[in-house]
């Protein structure tokens, strides 16, 4: 019978040195080692009933062997000695037909972590079935509560454990544990065709960070109601505010084209604009993988590098990459500190804690002066050119009058160029900690909207 993959940091280690172990044995000239280990319970409800309950356990390890500049990558959830054998003798097969990739390699040995920062990323408590359901459930009657609430699609409350660990053959050894608690809840307002959906999501480390549930499905009770009888409006090129929960996607583009591998192939539209000012003066973005209970933080990387806090823009100004060894190298650059791993591929970099930090102006400021202008509240479908920065996407919002929304609007796409998109972008001040990639609210001017 196959072993399980160990559930605490302690065991994930002793495991991956044995794993390194065989591999240099076997004739790696080099190796790192990955562990993923957990646990999920998450309980559904609708209509005030309880829907489903679901527990789940995993493990994943994976192994990544250096011939020279080749490399062999092998994943297994079976740690039994004669499976970890097995991993070994693939992994080396792997790398013996690889092609060089002179880029390859483990992270430099005087960048790896040293002393680990404590996050507080584990809530050790793990809730109830009964727990979650009452959350659920209390969010579900919340939303149903709100006066024009004809049905529900449910809420689902979840809670998740993990640990990662990571270890290599030139003396990194790290491992933390996690949790996350979620919940999410989506209902409907109106009847028969003039039917309208939304939802609200709240997630933590720890349950004492999570939104009430109550709140939560106020939250979306009240987004329902507000978008019953949308219009339509006609095409015109009017200043654009982007709702906190679809802000954040404008930051993810951003990290889309300042990562690494992105700039190293040529395919990002600021891969020639380091050191330049891309934004609007006074405008920042920060990386910050040490936010205290952050739910994207993390004390190393996926190369076991000692990560850091990094202003990616600073007063409207490119400053930095996102940046793992391999791009690094290929840039003629230092890792950053921002490789991601998974079990079954190479480390690549990606951002950790990312956000557009806030401005100055209130909400209701920042859009005061606008005649005619558009809200977003949705965005659908993913029309992003990443090497020209070309950008449209479908929305639904609310049209802006006189500086107030003045009613609800759908059927519509908003298109522009990101590198336009950001000289002419202002934050708001009501940035919060939610998702992992955060903004606060933000206007863009002239940007074009598409009705009839």
């Amino acid at each position: 019978m196959a072993e399980t993959i160990a559930e605490n940091a302690a065991t994930a280690l002793e495991r991956l040195d044995d794993l390194l172990a065989r591999a240099r044995r076997a004739g790696a000239d080099a190796a790192d080692a990955v562990l993923f280990a957990g646990a999920a319970l998450s309980v559904s409800c609708r209509l005030g009933a309880r829907e489903t309950v679901e527990r789940s356990e995993s493990g994943d390890l994976g192994l990544r062997v250096l011939l020279g500049r080749r490399q062999g990558l092998v994943s297994s959830s079976d740690t039994s000695a004669r499976a970890l054998d097995e991993l070994v003798a693939r992994a080396l097969a792997m790398a013996r037909t690889a092609t060089e990739d002179p880029y390859c390699g483990l992270a430099p040995a005087e960048r790896l972590a040293v002393d680990l920062p404590g996050l507080d990323l584990l809530d050790p408590g793990e809730p109830s079935t009964a727990s979650l359901s009452e959350r659920a459930l209390a969010a579900e009657d919340a939303a149903r509560a709100v006066a024009g609430i004809t049905n529900s699609e449910g809420a689902e409350a979840g809670w998740a454990r993990g640990t990662v660990a990571l270890a290599t053959s030139h003396g990194f050894r790290g491992a933390y544990d996690t949790s996350r608690h979620s919940l999410a809840v989506a209902v409907l307002a109106g009847e028969g065709t003039a039917m309208e959906r939304d939802w609200d999501y709240a997630a933590a480390r720890h349950a004492a960070d999570l939104d009430p549930p109550a709140e939560v499905g106020r939250r979306a009770g009240q987004r329902a109601v507000r978008r019953l009888g949308p219009r339509k409006v006609a095409s015109a090129r009017v200043p654009i505010v982007f709702d906190p929960r679809v802000a954040n996607s404008l930051v993810r583009h951003f990290a889309s084209a300042v990562t690494g591998t992105s700039v190293a192939r040529g395919t990002s539209f600021l891969r020639e604009r380091m050191g330049q000012a891309v934004f609007a003066d006074g405008v920042e973005i920060v990386d910050d993988p040490h936010r205290r209970r952050g739910l994207a933080s993390r004390p190393f990387d996926g190369e076991g590098v000692a990560t850091r806090r990094h202003v990616l823009v600073d007063q409207g100004r490119l400053t930095a990459w996102l940046l793992d060894s391999s791009s690094a190298r290929q840039l003629g650059l230092e890792t950053t500190g921002h490789a991601g791993r998974g079990t079954g591929s190479p480390p690549a970099p990606g951002a950790s804690n990312l956000y557009l930090a806030p401005g100055a102006p209130t909400p209701a400021a920042l859009m005061a002066d606008i005649g005619q202008g558009l809200y977003v509240t949705e965005l659908i479908g993913f029309g992003v050119n990443p090497v020209t920065g070309d950008y449209s996407r479908g929305a639904a919002g609310f049209w802006i009058e006189h500086g107030e929304l003045a009613y609800p609007v759908s059927e519509l796409t908003i298109a522009g160029n990101l590198e336009d998109m950001f000289k002419a972008l202002s934050p708001a001040r009501d940035l919060e900690f939610r998702r992992g990639v955060d903004a606060p609210t933000v206007r863009v001017e002239g940007m074009t909207v598409a009705g009839t």
